[in-house]
C-alpha cells in the first residue's frame, strides 16, 4: 500500500491533488492504515480451510458510519472440521448464519471471531459454503479500514484494509498464506446525494450491473482472480467516470477513472500517461495479470495510494505514485508477499518500478538522478535491513519503513539487475511471476531467490546475505595509479557501516577520465578487501571517477590516485592482448596457480577452471575480460582485450 496521511481538511483542491509524493509519504499510508494490526500473529483458526468464493452483499451511505451486509463464503475443509471460525471485529453484530436455508449457531468473542458450529463433521476435501448476516459501524474498530468523509461538501466513503483491516467492515478470512479465488460484490447504497447528484460505486474487477431499487442503486463486480482479504475494496461518490483504452497487443481494455467532479480536469491530463506506464511494464515484465477485467483509478482522500487489485484508490495523481501503485499489480497483487517481513517484494519492486519509468520515459540523466536520490535516503542511517527482522514483525513503522522497505530495497534491486544483466533480470523476475508456486499466490525472498538463480546459472546466497539479510552499507576508497604503458593499477578497499556484513560484495563500476576527454567504464568483479587490479586503458588517465552512474548503495566514499605502485605479481604474464582466440598463461615455477577465473566488463562470470597454460577466449563476446587467477602467493587480477 502507499501513503495514507489522513489531512485536517478534506477540501481536495488542485493544489493538494496535484502534489507529487516521495516514498516516504507512501509509506506514510500505509502506516497509518495498518496503526495497531500487527499486535498479534494471523489467526490460526482460520488455517483449517481454503476460501474458494466469497459473495459480498453490502448496504453502505456514505453520510452513515454504518455497513449491513451478508457474506457467503465457500470453502474446503483442510483437515476434518466440526467448526469454522471466520474474523470480524466484535463491535460488528452478526445476526444470522446460514447454511443452505438453515440457521447454524454461532458465537463471537473479544478476539475478533465468529466462530459458527456446523451441523456435521465437514470431512477433508469437501467443500461447503454459509452466509452471515451482520451489521454495525465499522469506523468504531478503530482501525482506520472504513472511513466516511466529505469532499467539496459531498459525502464519500472508502475502505482500505492492509495489512488486516478487512475484518473491520465484513467477516473475512486474512492471511497471507490463502486467496479468495474468486469475488462476487454487490455495493447497495442511496442513488443520490442531497445534490441530486447520483452515487457511482467502486469495486474489484469487472462491472456487470447497475440495478435501480426505487431510492436505492446496486452496483455488482466481479473479480475473477484470486485475491487476499486486503486488497478487497469499495468506495462511493458523486465520482466522474472516464476511461482510456490500453491496445493491449489486440486484447484492448480500459483503465477507468473513478475522478471528484470538481478535480475531473486536471485529473484528465494527469492519467493518461498510465498507458504508457501499463505498455512499458507489459514489455518488460508480461503483460498486465487483470486484462480480461479494468485497472483504474478511484480517487479517495488520504494522501498517497492503495494498490486494491484492478482499481488503485489514489490521494494524487503525480506520475510517480501512479507507476508505483500500477507497479504492484505485478507485484504485490498477481505475487504477493508471504509474510510482513518479505513486505519488500512487494514495495521495493513498486518503488523501483516508479524509476524505470523515470529512466525509460524521461532518460538516462534522471534516472541517474532518481537513483542518487534513493541512496542518500537509504545512507541516512548506519544500520537497518531490507528483510524485517523477526523481533520487529510487528512493528508498524519498521514494516512500512520508506528508507528500507522502499528506497534501500529499490536500488538493492537494481544492483541486481546490474549484476546479472538485462536479458536474464527480466527472465528471471518473467519466471518469478509464472512460477506455478507463486502465480496469484504468494511469495517468500527465498522464492524470489532461486528464480533467479536458476535464470542466471550462479549461487546468490552472498547477495542476498549481504543486500537484503544483512544491514548497512559500504563505504569504498579506490586507490589507482598508472601502470605499465596503457595500464592502471586499481586496488578497492571497503569498511562497512554495520557489524552484520563482513564485506560487501559488488561489482563495482569505475570510470576512466583521460586528458584528451576520453572515458572508459570497467567494472571490476570486488570480492574481498584490498583487493588489486589492473586494466588495460589505452590513453593517459587524469582522473578516475567511483560509481558514475550510482549504481550502488554507499556513502563517504573517496578516489586517491596513489603515491607508491601498488603490490602486483609481475611474474604472471598473460598474451597475447588483444586476440580473438587462446591466450598463454607464462607463470614462475615457483608459482603455483589453483584456477582461473575470467569475467566480462558487466562482472559476469564466463569461466571458472582450474589452471591451464592456455585459455580459449574465443567464444566470449569483444570487449575487456577480467582474468583473477588463484595463486599461492594470492589473487591476481589482469585483463585482456578480446576481438
Amino acid at each position: 500500500m502507499k501513503k495514507l496521511v489522513l489531512p485536517i481538511l478534506i477540501l481536495i483542491s488542485f493544489i493538494s491533488f496535484s502534489q507529487n509524493f516521495r516514498t516516504n509519504d507512501i509509506s506514510e499510508a500505509e502506516a497509518k492504515a495498518a496503526s495497531g494490526l500487527f499486535t498479534t500473529a494471523r489467526n490460526m483458526n482460520t488455517d483449517n480451510y481454503d476460501i474458494k468464493y466469497a459473495r459480498l452483499e453490502l448496504d453502505v451511505d456514505p453520510t452513515q458510519a454504518f455497513i449491513s451486509g451478508k457474506v457467503t463464503s465457500h470453502f474446503e475443509a483442510k483437515e476434518n472440521m466440526n467448526s469454522v471460525t471466520f474474523e470480524l471485529v466484535n463491535n460488528m453484530t452478526v445476526s444470522e448464519v446460514l447454511q443452505r436455508g438453515n440457521s447454524l449457531s454461532f458465537t463471537q468473542n473479544n478476539d475478533d471471531e465468529v466462530v459458527i458450529t456446523l451441523p456435521q463433521m465437514q470431512n477433508q476435501g469437501v467443500l461447503d459454503s454459509l452466509s452471515i448476516s451482520y451489521s454495525g459501524n465499522p469506523i468504531s474498530s478503530g482501525f482506520g479500514s472504513f472511513e466516511i468523509d466529505t469532499h467539496n461538501g459531498r459525502p464519500v466513503m472508502w475502505t482500505l484494509s492492509e495489512p488486516f483491516g478487512a475484518k473491520a467492515w465484513w467477516p473475512c478470512k486474512q492471511d497471507l498464506t490463502d486467496k479468495t479465488d474468486l469475488i462476487d460484490v454487490y455495493i447497495t447504497s442511496p442513488r443520490f446525494n442531497q445534490f441530486n447528484e447520483e452515487y457511482i460505486a467502486v469495486s474489484n474487477g469487472l462491472e456487470l450491473s447497475q440495478t435501480i431499487n426505487g431510492t436505492n442503486k446496486t452496483t455488482h463486480y466481479r473479480h475473477g482472480h484470486p485475491i487476499p482479504a486486503y486488497l478487497v475494496a469499495i468506495a462511493v461518490t458523486n465520482y466522474s467516470v472516464y476511461s482510456h483504452t490500453v491496445a493491449n497487443n489486440g486484447n484492448p481494455f480500459d483503465i477507468v477513472n473513478y475522478i471528484y467532479p470538481e478535480d475531473l480536469s486536471y485529473a484528465q491530463t494527469r492519467t493518461p500517461v498510465t498507458v504508457d506506464i501499463i505498455n512499458l511494464f507489459a514489455d518488460k515484465f508480461e503483460p498486465y495479470p487483470y486484462a480480461n477485467e479494468k485497472y483504474g483509478h478511484a480517487q479517495f482522500g488520504w494522501g498517497g495510494g492503495m494498490e486494491h487489485t484492478t482499481v488503485s484508490f489514489m490521494g494524487s495523481l503525480g506520475r510517480g505514485l501512479i507507476a508505483h501503485e500500477l507497479g504492484h499489480q505485478w507485484f504485490g497483487d498477481k505475487v504477493t508477499c508471504g509474510s510482513w517481513r518479505d513486505v519488500w517484494l512487494n514495495e521495493g519492486f513498486a518503488t523501483y518500478m516508479d524509476g524505470m519509468v523515470v529512466e525509460n520515459l524521461d532518460g538516462e540523466s534522471d534516472f541517474r538522478s532518481w537513483k542518487e536520490n534513493q541512496i542518500y535516503y537509504t545512507t541516512q542511517y548506519p544500520d537497518g535491513s531490507v528483510y524485517i527482522p523477526a523481533q520487529d514483525s510487528t512493528s508498524v513503522s519498521r514494516i512500512f519503513s520508506s528508507r528500507l522497505s522502499y528506497d534501500k530495497a529499490s536500488m538493492v534491486i537494481h544492483m541486481l539487475r546490474k549484476k546479472l544483466g538485462d536479458t536474464v533480470f527480466f527472465q528471471g523476475l518473467k519466471d518469478y511471476l509464472n512460477d506455478p508456486l507463486l502465480s496469484y499466490g504468494y511469495a517468500k525472498t527465498p522464492d524470489l531467490i532461486r528464480n533467479m538463480e536458476a535464470a542466471s546459472g550462479e549461487d546468490l546466497t552472498e547477495f542476498f546475505n549481504d543486500w537484503i539479510y544483512g544491514e548497512g552499507y559500504p563505504s569504498f576508497t579506490i586507490e589507482w595509479n598508472p601502470g605499465n604503458t596503457g595500464q592502471i593499477n586499481v586496488e578497492i578497499s571497503q569498511t562497512q557501516s554495520h557489524s552484520s556484513v563482513s564485506y560487501f560484495e559488488v561489482p563495482v563500476p569505475l570510470r576512466f577520465n583521460g586528458t584528451q576527454g576520453e572515458t572508459l567504464d570497467l567494472v571490476f568483479d570486488n570480492t574481498s578487501n584490498n583487493q588489486t587490479f589492473e586494466a588495460d586503458v589505452p590513453f593517459t588517465v587524469q582522473s578516475v571517477q567511483f560509481d558514475p552512474e550510482y549504481d550502488i548503495i554507499s556513502k563517504n566514499n573517496q578516489v586517491v590516485l596513489g603515491t607508491n605502485d601498488l603490490f602486483f605479481d609481475q611474474q604472471l604474464i598473460l598474451y597475447p592482448s588483444p586476440t580473438s582466440g587462446l591466450i598463454n598463461l607464462q607463470k614462475p615455477k615457483a608459482l603455483q596457480v589453483d584456477s582461473i577465473r575470467i569475467f566480462n566488463a558487466l562482472g559476469q562470470l564466463l569461466y571458472s577452471e582450474k589452471y591451464s597454460e592456455t585459455v580459449d577466449v574465443s567464444k566470449f563476446a569483444k570487449g575487456i575480460l577480467f582474468f583473477q587467477v588463484e595463486t599461492s602467493g594470492g589473487v591476481i587480477n589482469k585483463t585482456i582485450m578480446k576481438n
